[in-house]
């Protein structure tokens, strides 16, 4: 039996067993199975050959910010629209067949924009070029979700879906659980608060289902099975991700109003070019870069060049950022802008900056 027969037999499974206290445990190793089965899948065998034409796009600019939608969402019109790259976009399905770069130049950022191949149900079991894709959206800062607004639930649901099998999870958090390996000494668990959504024997027993017999776990946290599941893994990637709901002119005020109030989530229409300059905004603060300006002492500070970083960047990363040795001839800083008590102020090299904070480095 194949990986993918294996694992539509335990979805059956797991579809006709009844979800309650006596079963909690059964479905719980399920799950594990499944995980176990997914990432098989997932891992092509090294003599595969090239992942395939267009998707190794190398990452350039400041921020990567990955397209992923069903087939004519409007993934390609959004590009050429807030990049200068011209992206083919017609009435028909899978116009896209690879993966194409392009630009945004915002506030003084460079922020690189893919635009994907339209992925279909199924393509985190391989399905059309579902896999490149969603391994594209992996590499990615920040997945914007370009959803048909008169299917928007819909296509949500299954893409979230898709994405979750494949290992990605969107606008989450790590569970705050520590797992390491070991070569003997068994299994020492630890749990530095009530466990309410699984129990002990259910932790080892899943533990045993990867065939792992010693290693060190603590659990600071109440995590259900499928976060415990992602620690043990630890191949999960947390990404943030915009639900953008294209076509906003095929639909009336109500539901605009309704889908715009969601969480997470930003009305357009490509067409009409509406919203778009709030949708780059948004972008911006999902990325969560902070420009910082430099200046040399007795001159005015260069607005036109900001150096990009990411938010909880301290002036050791400029310095690293500016020159490898520039660290080791750190003597202080001066700051200029919010992350300074009063204006100017002298700092050492762990003061962490904020947004649009100028600043000159004085070296030993």
């Amino acid at each position: 039996m194949g990986i993918l027969e294996k694992i539509k037999d335990i979805e059956a499974e797991m579809a006709r067993t009844q979800k309650n206290k006596a079963t909690e445990h059964h479905l719980g190793l399920l799950k594990a199975k499944l995980a176990r089965l997914r990432q098989q899948l997932l891992d092509p065998p090294k003599s595969s050959g090239k992942g395939g034409d267009g998707f190794e796009v190398l990452k350039s600019g400041d921020a990567r910010v990955a397209l992923i939608g069903f087939p004519s969402v409007g993934k390609s019109t959004i590009l050429t629209k807030l990049t200068e790259t011209k992206s083919l976009a017609a009435a028909y399905e899978f116009t896209t067949l690879t993966c194409i770069p392009g630009v945004i130049q915002h506030k003084g950022a460079r922020i690189q924009l893919l635009d994907t191949p339209g992925i279909i149900e199924g393509a985190s079991q391989g399905r059309g070029r579902g896999r490149q894709v969603i391994a594209v959206a992996r590499t990615a800062d920040l997945i914007l979700m370009m959803l048909d607004a008169n299917k928007g639930e819909i296509q949500k649901r299954l893409l979230q879906e898709e994405l979750e099998s494949i290992g990605i999870r969107l606008n989450a958090q790590p569970p705050n659980i520590y797992f390491k390996l070991k070569s003997a000494g068994g299994v020492n668990l630890t749990a530095t608060q009530t466990l309410t959504k699984i129990t002990e024997k259910l932790a080892k027993s899943i533990l045993h289902e990867y065939k792992i017999f010693n290693c060190d776990l603590v659990i600071r946290c109440d995590p259900t099975v499928d976060e415990l599941i992602d620690a043990i893994e630890g191949r999960r990637s947390y990404i943030r991700c915009l639900y953008v709901y294209n076509k906003m002119d095929h639909m009336s005020m109500e539901d605009v109003d309704r889908l715009s109030r969601q969480p997470n989530s930003v009305v357009i229409s490509c067409n009409m070019n509406l919203n778009l300059d709030f949708l780059l905004d948004k972008i911006w603060d999902y990325l969560n870069l902070v420009r910082v300006y430099t200046k040399l002492r007795g001159a005015s500070p260069d607005f036109n060049d900001a150096i990009i970083l990411r938010d909880g960047a301290t002036m050791e990363d400029i310095c690293r950022f500016l020159h490898k040795e520039l660290v080791s001839q750190f003597k202080y800083g001066i700051v200029w802008g919010v992350s300074a008590k009063h204006c100017p102020q002298r700092v050492g090299i762990s003061h962490v900056l904020e947004d649009e904070d100028v600043i000159q480095i004085v070296k030993k």
